[in-house]
């Protein structure tokens, strides 16, 4: 892969709470299905892609931008090898609740998902490439970088709040619990038999009534944890061998394929925040 179509991660231990990606030629990233625990905003820098969210699938193009709540499973893919680049910025959903508490757009500081999935306005969209500029400036000043990126995202959710409100439909509560039973438990092999029990439900029921709340099968939402759990681990440094085998996985091979399927970039690039990323091209 070349240094045009690798993607590089910026992130700073300062800022704990948010996360940037960068490609600059997409023709051959490819995601498989997936979800986040954190809310996503990207901005397609050029060309075109399509965006898929939940149940709809939107065609998005340079100067769009497009968001993912917490959980909720997404995918986007380069149409027909045509040239495309965006950035991606992750935010840690507790932060971001609490910039909306302090804002007054929540009546509490607990995360409450955004309706909006692709905004089209010229503002936020060069607001957002200065945002990122700043971020990637290994000249910009921490307490700079914080600054610039609260006040951008402020006026993010300031817009947003006077979109129309949605009211999104839950899960049920016995659903509920598998998940939560799948996320605590995603390191073990867990039988879908066992799912079946906490449920109540019959094997065919809970397969399909859970992939239609959550976007995946069980045990795709399983493998998805585990990947999210190596990230982590990724992030604070730990081998790639390690935070494969700790999240699960039988062998390193394995965890690196399902990491390529799903983050759409190898554990070693991931692993490797902007400044190495430079030194190995270099």
């Amino acid at each position: 892969m070349s240094p045009i179509s690798t993607p590089i991660f910026w992130r700073d231990a300062r800022m704990p709470y948010v996360e940037l990606r960068k490609i600059i030629d997409a023709r051959q990233v490819c995601y498989a299905p997936h979800s986040h625990a954190h809310w996503s905003l990207g901005a397609v820098t050029a060309g075109k892609s399509t965006f898929s969210y939940r149940d709809a699938t939107y065609q998005i193009s340079a100067g769009d931008l497009v968001m993912m709540n917490p959980h909720w499973v997404h995918a986007c893919n380069p149409i027909e090898n045509q040239p495309w680049a965006y950035l991606m910025l992750y935010v840690d959903a507790a932060w971001l609740s609490e910039l909306r508490y302090q804002m007054g757009l929540l009546d509490t500081p607990r995360w409450q998902d955004i309706a909006t999935a692709v905004i089209t306005q010229p503002k936020l969209f060069s607001g957002y490439c200065d945002m990122a500029t700043c971020l990637l400036d290994e000249r910009r000043d921490i307490e700079d970088k914080k600054a610039v990126l609260t006040e951008y995202l402020a006026e993010v959710m300031q817009t947003l709040a006077q979109e129309p409100e949605v009211e999104f439909p839950g899960a049920p509560c016995m659903l509920e619990h598998v998940a939560a039973y799948v996320r605590a438990n995603c390191t073990a092999d867990i039988p879908l038999k066992r799912l079946c029990q906490l449920s109540g439900y019959s094997a065919g029921h809970l397969v399909r009534a859970f992939k239609q709340h959550f976007g995946l099968t069980p045990h795709a939402y399983l493998i998805n944890q585990r990947i999210q759990m190596g990230q982590n681990a990724l992030k604070r440094g730990q081998p790639i061998v390690e935070a494969a085998l700790n999240a699960g996985f039988n062998d390193q091979p394995h965890f690196q394929r399902t990491f390529k399927r799903l983050v759409a970039a190898t554990p070693n690039q991931y692993r490797y925040p902007l400044l190495k990323q430079q030194e190995l091209f270099q």
